[in-house]
């Protein structure tokens, strides 16, 4: 039995050429499907669902499997992608505080066509898989092998006792890298359950708690698993592991847990093993007031907590909460744009310190475990935009004209164009305590400061004026004139061009 994720029954020597990332997206589906990958991706179709944009504009997806792979103890692993993709990859990861090389297989356009880059894949496999340095590798196809049909699930599972990974991240199969994360996340799962159902697995570093626990699912600050587990004592429950995992053997751990917390509400694939293994799932998260109070009693209802110790917990949490929201509020319209899925997490918390928040995009989708939140949020006024392009979340700035705008890099750098306070979500509003009353205190503290910078902005802009916007950007002996007739004869080509190629395209077909 195959433990290579996902399972897709093609062979092993692709017949159809991926071309390369500048064929398109549709040409790239068209190239996988026929090269025998259409099972894998109808079910990232399924699990990672479109719409109403066909893809937010984000950094490569893979980012999110290869960030999962890097965090882990004992794990390598390996990119088959373009030279140029997998250098961004690993710069960026990097970039982000990994500390451990990323395998590379090159390969050119004979060695994608004849097979020879998977039998480069199993070669490089089999190299790294030493026992005593390594639990698992993962092998992770970018666009161009996935296009190509590279068969990365008919590697061995398992090579000198070193489990095997491999898994298909395409930019034109998974929207966001959040998403991958789920991808390895998932795939990881899938093997260790059908290890417990094997037989005897290793138990975890961490001694085992005598309470029943709860599985956090998502990537979180630090503090929360902490935070949580003050606040589920009471229900004489845990909190066990938390998933994506530091270490193969926690993902036996995590399994084990009594219920699992959808704290992101994007890991369907994660999901999809927990809920094989019989384990409930609860969405949302304890952020304010109706949050915690809700999500407290979802939990204990979950694993069959008594309504007594139910009440113990929710009145212990939420006393601390309204101490500090008593004292600590937010003053200010706000908008609110992201793309790690803990978007409407820190809406809900932001409409509880007071903000005025008119709107909340994600890159992320809707799905049943932050039904809640949006519901939630709709009923307080709030617009909620999931699957968020760019376009929105610049459009929602200029619409409701915020006192702070968060958000990500482009719409920070377009706020504070316009003299407006701004604040990159991932690095100064995700990366922070988001569960218990710390993390009020926290998030009041960081929006009230960079709110109370406007006075800053207006006289920047003040000084400033005009000088280097648009066109005239730079430093001018004269200023450039413009000559809106040169446009108009440009604009006058391109149409004729497009008219010239659609023409083109139609005789063709």
């Amino acid at each position: 039995m195959s433990h290579t994720i996902p399972i897709v029954p093609i062979k092993a020597t692709p017949a159809v050429d991926g071309l390369g990332c500048h064929a398109g997206k549709d040409a790239m589906l068209e190239a996988a499907a026929s090269a025998g990958k259409s099972e894998v991706l109808n079910q990232y179709a399924a699990d990672y669902p479109k719409g109403p944009h066909d893809q937010p504009q984000s950094m490569c997806p893979a980012f999110g499997s290869l960030r999962v792979g890097l965090r882990m103890r004992r794990t390598a692993t390996i990119l088959s992608g373009s030279a140029c993709c997998v250098y961004g990859l690993t710069f960026t990861s990097h970039f982000y505080g990994a500390r451990r090389s990323v395998g590379y297989v090159p390969f050119n356009s004979e060695t994608l066509v004849t097979g020879k880059l998977f039998e480069d894949i199993r070669e490089a496999v089999h190299a790294q898989a030493d026992p005593a340095k390594l639990d698992a590798i993962v092998i992770i196809n970018l666009c161009v092998p996935t296009a190509s049909g590279v068969p990365l699930q008919l590697l061995p599972p398992s090579i000198n006792g070193v489990r095997v990974i491999g898994i298909d991240v395409p930019g034109f199969g998974v929207p966001t890298h959040a998403e991958a994360k789920d991808v390895l996340a998932g795939a990881m799962l899938r093997y260790a359950r059908q290890e417990v159902m094997a037989g005897p697995v290793p138990a975890p570093r961490q001694a085992r708690s005598g309470k029943p626990t709860i599985t956090l699912l998502g990537e979180m600050f630090p503090a929360d698993p902490m935070s949580i587990a003050q606040m589920i004592a009471p229900m004489e429950l845990a909190v066990g592991t938390v998933v994506p995992t530091r270490e193969w053997r926690e993902l036996y751990a995590a399994l084990d847990g009594s219920a699992v917390a959808a704290i992101h509400p994007f890991y369907t694939a994660s999901i999809r093993e927990f809920e094989a293994a019989g384990r409930p799932i609860v969405g949302s998260a304890p952020v304010g007031i109706d949050g915690t109070h809700d999500w407290l009693g979802a939990i204990g209802q979950a694993t069959g907590v008594a309504q007594p110790l139910i009440d113990k917990a929710r009145n212990q949490a939420l006393a601390a909460l309204r101490a500090v929201l008593a004292k600590q509020r937010i003053k200010g319209r706000i908008t609110l744009s992201g793309y790690e899925g803990s978007e409407l997490l820190v809406a809900r918390w932001l409409v509880e310190c007071g903000a005025d928040l008119r709107y909340v995009g994600s890159a992320c989708p809707a799905t049943p475990w932050n039904a809640h939140d949006a519901a939630w949020l709709a009923a307080k006024g709030v617009h909620v935009q999931f699957r968020a392009s760019l376009e929105q979340d610049l459009a929602a700035v200029r619409e409701f004209k915020p006192q702070l705008a968060i958000g990500t890099t482009p719409v920070v750098q377009v706020a504070k164009e316009a003299a407006i306070p701004s604040l990159y979500f991932t690095n100064l509003i995700s990366a922070r305590p988001l569960m218990g009353a710390a993390a009020a205190g926290s998030l009041v503290q960081v929006i009230n400061g960079a709110m109370g910078n406007q006075a800053r902005f207006d006289t920047m802009n003040e000084f400033f004026g005009e000088v280097g916007k648009a066109d005239q950007a730079g430093v001018w002996s004269e200023l450039p004139q413009e000559h809106p007739e040169f446009r108009k004869d440009m604009k006058r080509q391109r149409e004729k061009q497009a008219k010239k190629r659609a023409a083109q395209e139609a005789i063709g077909s």
